[in-house]
């Protein structure tokens, strides 16, 4: 399973670098898992594949304004993204500056923050914040809403409400749980008036989330890990929506983190803790019914969790058609509503072979 199975050319024009007008005026690319059928909707149309007893599970993190800018005290330039909290006055950061910042070093950030480097972790810094105020408070009052690169244009305003979903409540991601941006609380209303249950997780999205995946063999990649939380009343709803043989649908890829994550056994439990599950084409699927997600750039894990669930030609099929027909990609784009295979999928199975092959020939 090679990096570049995963890879599509998509028109730089198609990326959306600014939300719609309204949360739900975007496309829906619906994707039958089984059959392989693709219908182009509006995202209105998500209502009619929904029935009462169904369960939908939305992530509730909520996104820090996570980068700031500032210098050293010898007067380098810093970029700083966190990627989470350790404390109210700790962090495990990310720093962009000419030259990796050593312990002890003295950082200044914008609204006279004080900072010192009190260590590294592979890639991350761990950075303490001086000061009365809490660093969620600080970062509240100066940071930068942490707008993912492919972007390429600095924060406004208005992503202090767009690039944040109705139903955020859990301070914590540094990147938008993306899928969650095209519901209003319209939709909300209209989704329980079917009779559905609303259950929620929660998954701090983290910076890794942007991580190339730096190897050829997909195998040899180690994900990041994001700390959530599955609590008990969301396993009632999810566990009882199976009993009853209603669909359990996750609301983008970090509730399926969440779900696949905390099911054991058939059942899913109640969980807190951290995650790096690495779902890709292979993967048996243990509790997520049905998916709404947005497209994701090329080779990459979240593109690889999608074609594991729809379907390696079926997903990539449905890319091809979006690249097409000019839908909008990644966190401001448009969504698209897949249904799980349930058969094997025949790309796994000739990879499996092909891999058996090269080990029989080695030995």
């Amino acid at each position: 399973m090679q990096l570049s199975d995963f890879t599509f050319d998509l028109p730089d024009e198609l990326i959306a670098r600014y939300p719609s007008e309204s949360r739900t005026d975007c496309r829906l690319l619906r994707v039958d898992g089984d059959s392989g059928a693709l219908v182009d909707e509006r995202f209105s149309s998500l209502l009619k594949e929904l029935n009462s007893g169904d369960v939908m599970v939305f992530n509730d993190t909520r996104v820090v304004p996570a980068r700031m800018f500032g210098h050293k005290a010898s007067g380098g330039r810093v970029e700083m993204l966190l990627e989470r909290p350790l404390d109210e006055h700790r962090a495990l950061a990310h720093i962009r500056s000419s030259k990796a910042p050593k312990p002890g070093t003295e950082l200044l950030f914008e609204g006279d923050t004080h900072v010192t480097v009190e260590g590294r972790e592979d890639a991350l810094f761990v950075l303490r914040f001086h000061g009365e105020s809490s660093l969620l408070d600080i970062l509240e009052q100066h940071g930068h809403m942490p707008l993912p690169p492919y972007m390429e244009r600095p924060d406004e305003d208005a992503d202090r409400e767009r690039y944040q979903t109705v139903y955020a409540r859990n301070k914590g991601a540094v990147a938008a749980p993306t899928a969650g941006l095209h519901f209003d609380e319209p939709m909300m209303e209209a989704i329980r008036a079917k009779g559905v249950d609303i259950a929620f997780v929660t998954l701090h999205v983290g910076a890794g989330t942007f991580q190339p995946v730096r190897v050829d063999n997909v195998e040899e990649h180690h994900m990041h890990k994001e700390w959530l939380q599955v609590g008990q009343a969301t396993c009632e709803k999810v566990n009882r929506a199976h009993e009853q043989g209603k669909k359990v649908i996750a609301v983008g890829t970090t509730s399926v983190r969440c779900l696949e994550t905390a099911t054991e056994h058939g059942k899913l439990m109640p969980f807190t803790g951290e995650t790096d599950i690495f779902i890709r084409p292979g993967y048996q699927w243990k509790c997520v019914d049905a998916l709404v997600t947005n497209f994701h750039l090329p080779e990459s894990t979240l593109l690889m969790l999608v074609c594991s669930f729809a379907g390696f030609d079926t997903t990539l099929k449905a890319y091809q058609q979006a690249i097409e027909k000019r839908y909008a990609f990644f966190s401001y784009g448009d969504a698209m509503y897949l249904t799980r295979r349930h058969a094997p999928d025949p790309w796994v199975d000739t990879i499996t072979a092909q891999e058996n092959k090269a080990v029989d020939s080695a030995d």
